[in-house]
């Protein structure tokens, strides 16, 4: 345990450069303590590290020093053949990076750790888009992917909800693959950042010189809020609806297991023939009547008056419909 944290710690410093001892702490998840005994560790192997006292002091490995160790375990070597993703790497224009970089691995792999990255790739797949449903066209993902590497500016004609097109000159800030689609977070030169998929985008053009990208912009921390703010406006209206008994789990996989899961949470008990009275957020009635009539007979909208009532209607249709 204490020789794999010793060379987490070296490689650290290897790709971070100086670091303080509570800083390393807080990654390693250990005790300062712990840190000032590992660095002396490191010291006395012969490591090239030294520290830099003061508040702007920290530890760091002699200038020019790398390891050439990688010290991955067979678990952690069999996970990197999970993320290779070779669908969007092709999108982003990688495909044969990817597959290089792949084999290099392999290559530099000890005997065990090859065995393992070889059966998981040969025995676990990801398929990123869900069912039912292709990836996007993006082909201006390639010259986006380059622009949010090298900072360059791109002026876009995007197409937004309702098929409205409009002109936008961005600052690429990063990219995000999520079910399939992929979306750009950028911002216009003065303002905030925002999200546009990328399969939205009409022409692109790369224009002349770089931007500055925000100093502690995180990517990962913007899309998580990004994704939270999206839910809570997404739903902006409530139904209260009775389900049939055992039609429960058929109700999650129509409106969203999350979503009935919590409403389930804080429903009641059931009544005498065993129908439960849930209340679910919906993003609007007119959606919510397309929803629950997939439902059938197996959910009854009691509230509001509006949703019931239209609910009514689309039964009396089918009413005379199907006679």
């Amino acid at each position: 345990m204490r020789a794999s944290r010793l060379l987490s710690l070296l490689l650290l410093l290897q790709t971070r450069g100086r670091m303080t001892a509570p800083e390393l702490a807080a990654e390693l998840e250990v005790s300062v303590r712990t840190v000032y005994r590992d660095m002396e560790a490191l010291s006395a192997a012969g490591v090239p590290v030294y520290a830099d006292r003061g508040p702007a002091g920290g530890y760091q490995l002699l200038d020019g020093y790398r390891t050439r160790l990688n010290g991955l375990t067979a678990e952690e070597a069999s996970s990197l053949f999970l993320a290779g993703l070779p669908g969007p790497a092709a999108e982003l224009g990688m495909a044969e990076l990817a597959a290089n970089a792949e084999l290099k691995l392999l290559a530099a792999l000890p005997p065990e750790p090859r065995s393992h990255a070889s059966r998981m790739r040969e025995r676990f797949l990801l398929d990123v888009p869900g069912w039912y449903r292709a990836s996007d066209d993006v082909p201006h993902l390639s010259e986006v992917s380059e622009a949010v590497w090298e900072q360059r500016p791109l002026h876009m004609t995007y197409r937004r909800w309702g098929r409205r097109e409009v002109d936008r000159v961005i600052h690429p800030y990063g990219l995000v693959l999520k079910g399939g689609s992929w979306y750009l977070v950028a911002a216009p030169p003065d303002g905030s950042p925002r999200t546009y998929r990328v399969a939205r985008i009409l022409t692109l053009e790369t224009l002349p010189g770089r931007f500055a990208r925000p100093e502690g912009f995180d990517l990962g921390g913007f899309w998580q809020a990004y994704a939270k703010e999206f839910r809570e406006r997404m739903y902006t209206a409530e139904a209260v609806i009775k389900v049939a008994p055992g039609r429960e789990d058929l109700l999650a996989f129509t409106m969203g297991a999350d979503v009935v899961g919590a409403a389930l949470a804080a429903a009641g008990e059931p009544d005498p023939e065993g129908w439960r009275t849930l209340t679910v957020p919906v993003e609007s009635i007119t959606h919510a009547r397309w929803v629950l009539l997939r439902m059938g007979a197996d959910v009854e909208v009691l509230e509001p008056p509006q949703l019931r009532a239209l609910m009514g209607e689309a039964v009396a249709e089918l009413a005379k419909l199907y006679g």
